[in-house]
């Protein structure tokens, strides 16, 4: 297969599954070198930046997903006449960022973090797919751990969690003032 064709092959199976998938995912469907397949998507991505296509390819973590470019939003949601999306609203932001900041985190570490019941919230995200089940934690009753999901970095424009905005309060030492690092 030679690069063309492999693109090729890359572009149709990213379009196909529609979900984020693994460049090791894409090698062995297509039976080429992982390295092979990373090419075909850089090479990809680069094509998609240009202004002349409706089309971007997302780099989630290790994953890659096609997508159309945000500008178009508009146009694609009046096409498909689709709801809007309800807004989260605090309880359920501050339960995201709950997660998003402690993951994987059970209800209970939640719940005593924000120092309410938490139930809807977490069942609300993860009727939206923000959030996921990550396993159970090695805790006693061994509860069911949560952690983010792409949909999340998607939704909230991150490539990774790294992307999360500084939690206020947790700046370096080297930016606080002498009297606070002295106290």
């Amino acid at each position: 297969m030679n690069q063309k064709q492999i693109r090729a092959a890359v572009e149709a199976m990213l379009f196909a599954s529609g979900d984020p998938i693994g460049a090791d995912k894409l090698a062995q469907a297509v039976q080429l070198p992982q390295l092979s397949v990373e090419a075909a998507l850089e090479a990809l991505r680069e094509r998609y930046a240009r202004e002349d296509s409706g089309l971007c390819l997302l780099h989630l973590n290790t994953r890659w997903q096609l997508a159309t470019k945000t500008e178009w939003a508009d146009c694609i949601r009046r096409l498909l006449d689709s709801r809007r999306a309800v807004p989260l609203g605090p309880a359920a932001m501050e339960t995201l960022t709950v997660i998003a900041y402690n993951q994987p985190v059970s209800r209970a570490f939640i719940e005593q973090v924000r120092g309410v019941d938490s139930s809807s919230s977490v069942s609300g995200l993860l009727e939206k797919g923000l959030i996921e089940e990550a396993g159970r934690l090695d805790l006693p009753g061994r509860p069911v751990s949560f952690r983010t999901t792409d949909t999340f970095l998607r939704v909230f424009g991150l490539s990774s969690l790294a992307d999360l905005p500084p939690v206020h309060g947790q700046e370096t030492e080297t930016n606080a003032s002498p009297t606070e690092s002295e106290g």
